[in-house]
């Protein structure tokens, strides 16, 4: 089979301005083109679809993610060929790769072999420039703030207690922490600083959930840097920076409109990592693709404990939108690992092993329909190793839960692959829920009640632990106000506890708290557990290595 940039590079790609016409009513003169085959849409000509009807939001998650990957964005972009190929007009919304991971150790995130959003070099890397314009305002509002003390610091800020982060789009740890200002008093004052990646950034956060400039701009007015001398909070409006930023992030506000392999259409924006931020897609592109589609098919990033969590109680929560089903994605190799084989023996048959591992997706499965009161499906991602009896054994397994699972081929076979499972969601959709949506906890709880909640509840946590300064913090933050916020939860995507490697459903564990962070914009409180990092470092061997340019201009080596 050819490699995921062999197809990409040999699909023959439509116009994108057909792709919107045809497929969901744009008009061209409503496009912002980016060459032929990528665009924006206009943020103003989607305000006038207010009064439209929403279409069915279909949610795709899956089970702890394992190091040979599950195929969340594959089976997403499957999925929509799959309904587009049954005549139903629909809509993929996926989020915009990250280069850190990219150069890193994931690799892209375009989804592979043929189920892929293409042009999938352009996505992978510097796409519209979305990142580059978040990563501009951020670092504005890094700038206005020294050189306001520079200045005079008419607003007393103490420098002690600057909490807002200069950020990059690739991985570098030896930025985590870092001292800015040294060389003289011409180069302000010295202080400690650090550097997050840019999806991890509150910018990118609010970025993905505000839907107008208006809001926007109040968003960013909202951001709380530090505080002064007699402790209230110092905010970018404050320094008058929300409408500099603002501007620079104008053009980026409105959705990328991409195309899949098979002429599906698919919105490109917003930012990834739910294990460091809060994971999801634009609300701006969800809700227009609700608007001109029947179905948008969506994802949360890596488990349900981690991207549907953030999907639900923070994204649904500040925008109103339900999903209508789950998709909760699982793979045999996952469940093999999940129940203790070691990587170089995936390959071999073991159903026992499918069998142990079952109680990492049975946990999922509980959370997402027990907890968050969403309907679900179980797709199955084939690999070619996987053997008939395991993947009849997994089938087995999800029905004894009361779900249904769906095998699925469209990595090899494109939509077609994903045929049977567009055929169950349908049917999912159409039978009424037994489920009432709920969110993991109430608004009116405290902080510290609410990261319990999502403790205890959805990881099997006995109790939560707290550093010292992260508990002044979390006081601090609920003396000023935002104790009614919702928390986003910073941990390791690979176990529900804080251990990597603690694989399947551990439980009775500890959920410790290293950090607390404001988010006064997006609109949440992030906590930081286990050793997370909001800068990631590259890996032995990065990605990067094997990335290369041609004599004839081609992009070799993403994956």
């Amino acid at each position: 089979m050819l490699s995921d940039i062999e197809i990409a590079n040999a699909a023959d790609l439509r116009p994108i301005r057909e792709v919107a016409a045809e497929t969901l009513g744009i008009e061209e003169e409503h496009l912002v083109p980016y060459g032929r085959h990528k665009a924006k849409v206009d943020l103003g000509y989607l305000a006038t679809l207010a009064d439209r009807p929403l279409g069915k939001l279909i949610l795709v998650t899956a089970l702890s993610p394992t190091p040979p990957g599950e195929g969340k964005t594959t089976t997403t972009v499957g999925l929509t060929d799959a309904l587009h190929g049954l005549g139903h007009r629909t809509v993929a919304c996926l989020r915009e790769p990250s280069m850190g991971p990219v150069f890193g150790m994931k690799g892209g995130a375009a989804g592979g072999g043929y189920s892929q959003v293409v042009p999938m070099t352009d996505i992978n890397l510097h796409f519209t420039g979305d990142f580059a314009a978040i990563a501009a305002a951020n670092n504005l509002l890094a700038a206005l703030i020294d050189n306001h003390v520079h200045h005079g610091n008419a607003l007393d800020l103490d420098i002690r207690t600057i909490t807002w982060r200069r950020v990059l789009d690739v991985n570098d740890r030896a930025l985590r922490e870092v001292v800015v200002g040294l060389g003289g008093h011409a180069n302000g004052f010295t202080r400690e600083d650090g550097f997050d990646i840019v999806v991890a950034s509150e910018l990118m956060a609010i970025f993905c959930l505000t839907e107008s400039w208006a809001d926007l701009k109040r968003r960013i007015g909202d951001i709380v840097v530090g505080y002064n001398r007699s402790g209230g909070p110092v905010t970018a409006r404050d320094l008058q920076a929300d409408g500099a930023m603002a501007a620079l992030l104008r053009d980026a506000l409105s959705p990328n409109l991409v195309q899949t392999l098979e002429g599906a259409p698919a919105f490109v924006h917003g930012g990834p990592f739910a294990n460091i931020a809060h994971g999801c897609s634009s609300v701006a592109a969800t809700r227009a693709g609700l608007r001109l589609a029947d179905y948008v098919v969506t994802e949360a990033g890596f488990g349900a404990d981690l991207g549907a969590e953030k999907f639900v109680d923070i994204k649904c929560r500040k925008s109103g939108l339900r999903p209508d089903v789950a998709v909760v994605v699982a793979t045999v190799r996952a469940l093999k690992y999940h129940g203790g084989v070691a990587l170089a023996d995936l390959g071999t048959e073991d159903v026992a092993a499918v069998e142990a591992g079952m109680v990492n997706l049975r946990r999922h499965l509980a959370n997402v329909r027990g907890v968050y009161g969403i309907p679900c499906v179980v797709a199955v991602n084939r690999f070619p190793t996987d053997t008939d009896a395991e993947i009849g054994a997994v089938v087995d397994l999800v029905a004894a839960e009361g779900v249904r699972a769906f095998p699925a081929t469209h990595f090899a076979d494109g939509g077609a692959g994903a045929r049977e499972l567009a055929t169950g969601v349908l049917q999912a959709l159409d039978e009424p829920s037994p489920f009432t949506f709920s969110y993991t906890y109430d608004d009116d709880l405290s902080l510290t009640a609410k990261v319990e909640a999502i403790a205890t509840r959805l990881y099997g946590a006995s109790l939560v632990t707290w550093d010292a300064r992260a508990r002044r913090r979390l006081q601090r933050i609920e003396r000023d106000g935002y104790g009614s916020l919702p928390v986003c939860v910073a941990k390791t995507q690979y176990s529900f506890s804080t251990d990597p490697t603690a694989v399947g459903a551990p439980s009775g564990h500890e959920l410790h708290v290293r950090e607390v962070r404001l988010s006064a914009g997006a609109g949440f409180v992030v906590v930081v557990c286990g050793d997370m990092m909001t800068m990631p470092g590259l890996p032995a061997a990065p990605a990067a290595a094997h990335i290369d340019l041609a004599d004839d201009g081609t992009i070799l080596g993403l994956s």
